[in-house]
């Protein structure tokens, strides 16, 4: 998929705007656009600059006029996927509420654009989507009480468990049957956990209290459980006084 050139050093971002004689048709936001769509519906793999010349209408020509290469595609793909989050300005709700807004608006992107999930830590992501989300943060970390590292700190740890959680999602998502539910999943699964369960107790006792667990539901309420303890966390850690580096 990539390149092995530096990414920091090659990004579309670090470099001015390429400049090829007369301008096409097409313009760059097109393009993006149409790349999206075609991620949406095949995944990384399916992407190609031939296939997205197809779908333009217009053949790779027209695309390569505005990006070099496949790698500097997904670069503005990506940026564009993360102008889908909102981060409310500081000042405009307390920290915990701007937050959680970020955590939750990060996930609800990467349900949406799945693929997203293999080009964090891959491509850079400091295009101007991405890097006003970063100042928004930043700014309603400090304004909490955050300072110095501990800033980066607490952006990673929120950061980390809302992709690696939406990851997940995802792909048990894209496990299910087309057109089954995460519930008619659970409940195939039913015969099989009643005849283990016995053997793990725990497991077993939990489960047939909850039977009428509602699956769909579940990953909703579950991930906002996870998110108001981990800000629950950061909280405690603040009204102890707490400094980077510290328990």
């Amino acid at each position: 998929m990539s390149s092995n050139a530096d990414p920091l050093a090659n990004s579309v971002w670090t470099r001015p705007p390429r400049s090829r004689g007369a301008q096409p048709t097409l313009s760059r936001e097109q393009i993006v656009r149409t790349a999206i769509e075609l991620l949406d519906e095949k995944g990384l793999d399916g992407l190609s600059m031939r296939r997205l010349g197809s779908r333009l209408a217009a053949g790779a020509t027209s695309a390569y006029w505005y990006v070099a290469t496949k790698d500097e595609l997904l670069e503005l793909v990506l940026d564009e996927v993360m102008g889908e989050i909102e981060v409310p300005e500081v000042g405009a709700a307390d920290w915990r509420t701007a937050a959680a807004a970020l955590a939750h608006g990060l996930r609800g992107m990467i349900l949406r654009h799945p693929w997203v999930a293999g080009l964090f830590g891959v491509r850079p992501a400091m295009g101007p989507n991405a890097m006003r989300m970063s100042d928004r943060m930043v700014g309603v970390l400090i304004a909490a009480g955050f300072s110095g590292m501990s800033v980066a700190y607490a952006s990673s740890l929120l950061m980390s468990h809302v992709i690696g959680s939406a990851t997940m999602e995802a792909a048990w998502r894209r496990s299910l049957a087309p057109g089954k539910t995460a519930n008619e999943a659970v409940e195939d699964m039913r015969p099989y956990i009643d005849d283990v369960a016995s053997r793990y107790p725990d497991y077993g006792g939990w489960w047939r209290e909850n039977q009428d667990l509602d699956a769909d539901r579940l990953q909703d309420e579950g991930f906002a459980f996870a998110v108001e303890r981990l800000l629950d966390g950061l909280q405690s850690w603040l009204d102890r006084g707490g400094e980077a580096g510290q328990s």
